[in-house]
């Protein structure tokens, strides 16, 4: 028994471990969620309520280390299983069942109903509403998708290529995704794939540690305007390699900045493209931004549009005229016009071909998700003036650059943003590519094509789930037998954080000691298990 604890001074107890950064450090040690979420689950048969600690799975390390870290092995598990694959990926959907099909045999009917309505001209409300009952009911029946589609009116504008672009040969696009087998001299056969970095272009000289050399003369507006517009170039890239090469080349991506906080890519290609190949696509790849020009500040900080409720407009403060639409803004442009920016990936790739199960193999993946558990601004902390100022230019170009077409920084050039609403102010745009830790890249850190693995993400998530209840000899139970609700504060049996911590790093050290026995009794060796499964 512990003896009790001398007299001693504040001085000596400001020393001692406390008791709640203790429990959460066992936590992350042990890999349990510091933030988990309590629900209640109610047995539909039996009518037994019990309460259940589930993880937040939140996928960024300074939230819940231990959920950011198993979302990043689980995205390792991803990019090895759909990286060197010898086999089609088999996607192929499973035949309509009978109830299936008299849904959408009752969906024809009543569009059918619908569409005479309006060809006579009378209401048609009450089979609107029909037909939107009958799509939820087909969703619920298990079909994915929508019957009839809403198409929106979309702009078109000339396909013509760029005359500074080259041309590519385009071939068609054949369904094959795997790579192509080669034969060694000595009749080994293997099926290489390929490990890519594509970066931005160059705006300035920088230095080793990535500030600029003369920050006066580094072209931070295209820096921003390239980020802000990366996710749309890196598609292009893709698209274009798909029928450059002729078949449907699969990719698993990783994007991250570089020391100077420009976005860059890292993705592993399913079958190999030689270099010569990649640098003609690369020189034969852009993104054209077709949006209203950005050169001229109308309103600047003083005077900004007024919103005027009667009519749903801004105006101009000054004047009391109506600002210009989005859609006014568009049609401004003219044909053939001019795009307000073109964004092109820099001349500078790497490419690495990869055997399957070799270290290049392990390393690159350990590559592509290195920096998954982190903000993106958080891959390159500013450790010195330098940087913390080149940071700091970069966010102050971010700031007012128009991020999308509902961006609020479309008041500052004088045009009104698609959808406008009251409260916009320029600089003050709510989206996520003017925050800090975003660097102007607001897209998905993780690109994945959709017939990598064959598998969704939530697929090899109970891949893992399977394997760990087999390994312990447990059944699955049947998600149709209970009811789930959460648990809200004002509930009487809501448990206080400090309480769900404690849960969870219990039940972590429980399933940890059962999954050391069964591992210990599949070798063989159930001899060195000291404690059951329970005792822990």
């Amino acid at each position: 028994m512990t003896e009790p604890a001398a007299r001693t001074t504040r001085a000596q107890r400001l020393t001692m471990p406390l008791a709640r950064e203790v429990v959460r450090e066992l936590a992350i040690e042990h890999g349990a969620c510091i933030r988990p979420i309590q629900l209640r689950r109610t047995n539909i048969d039996t009518g037994h309520v019990d309460q259940v600690l589930v993880p937040c799975g939140h996928t960024l390390a300074n939230v819940c280390p231990s959920c950011a870290e198993r979302a990043r092995a689980l995205r390792a598990a991803q990019c090895r299983e759909g990286w060197h694959l010898e086999h089609e990926p088999d996607i192929t959907p499973d035949p309509a069942t009978d109830d299936q099909q008299w849904w959408i045999e009752k969906r024809a009917e009543a569009q059918v109903l619908r569409d005479q309505a309006a060809a006579a001209g009378t209401d048609t409300a009450d089979l609107d509403e029909l037909l939107t009952e009958l799509d939820d009911e087909i969703t619920k029946a298990g079909m994915r998708g929508k019957v009839a589609p809403a198409r929106p009116a979309r702009r078109h504008r000339s396909t013509r290529r760029r005359q500074d672009a080259p041309d590519l040969p385009r071939r068609k696009v054949t369904s094959r995704t795997v790579g192509k087998t080669y034969t060694a001299p000595d009749g080994k056969t293997f099926r290489p794939s390929l490990f890519v970095t594509l970066t931005c272009p160059s705006y300035g000289r920088v230095r080793e540690d990535g500030t600029p050399v003369d920050p006066a003369r580094y072209d931070y507006s295209q820096a921003a305007r390239d980020a802000l517009h990366f996710a749309a170039l890196f598609d292009r890239f893709m698209q274009n390699l798909r029928r450059f090469l002729g078949y449907d080349v699969q990719y698993f991506a990783a994007v991250e900045p570089q020391k100077r906080l420009a976005p860059h890519v890292h993705l592993a290609l399913r079958g190999t493209v030689s270099r010569t190949e990649l640098r003609q696509v690369l020189a034969a790849t852009y993104h054209q931004v077709w949006w209203p020009d950005t050169s001229t500040v109308r309103f600047g900080d003083g005077e900004l549009p007024v919103w005027d409720e009667a009519t749903g407009n801004y105006l101009d403060p000054a004047t009391g005229e109506v600002l210009p639409t989005w859609d006014q803004a568009l049609d401004a442009i003219g044909q053939p016009g001019a795009p307000a920016h073109v964004a092109r990936f820099g001349d500078r790739f790497d490419a690495q071909g990869v055997l399957a199960g070799s270290k290049d193999s392990h390393r690159c993946i350990g590559y592509l998700t290195k920096y998954l558990t982190k903000q993106v601004a958080d891959c390159h902390q500013a450790q010195t003036d330098p940087a913390r100022a080149h940071a700091a230019r970069l966010a102050e170009a971010l700031r007012f650059e128009p991020c999308s077409p509902r961006c609020a920084n479309w008041l500052r050039y004088g045009i009104q943003p698609e959808n406008s609403r009251p409260g916009l102010v320029p600089g003050r745009c709510k989206g996520k590519a003017h925050d800090a830790e975003h660097l102007g890249y607001a897209g998905r850190r993780v690109l994945v094509s959709r017939r990598w693995s064959g598998k969704a993400l939530a697929d090899h998530r109970a891949d893992r789930r399977e394997w760990l209840l087999s390994t312990l000899g447990v059944s699955a139970t049947d998600p149709a037998r209970y009811s789930w609700e959460p648990v809200t504060p004002a509930d009487p049996d809501h448990m206080a954080h400090a309480r769900r911590l404690l849960h969870a790093v219990a039940d972590r050290t429980r399933w940890q000691a059962a999954l050391r026995e069964a591992r210990m009794r599949a070798a063989g060796d159930e001899e060195a298990v000291d404690v059951p499964a329970t005792a822990a």
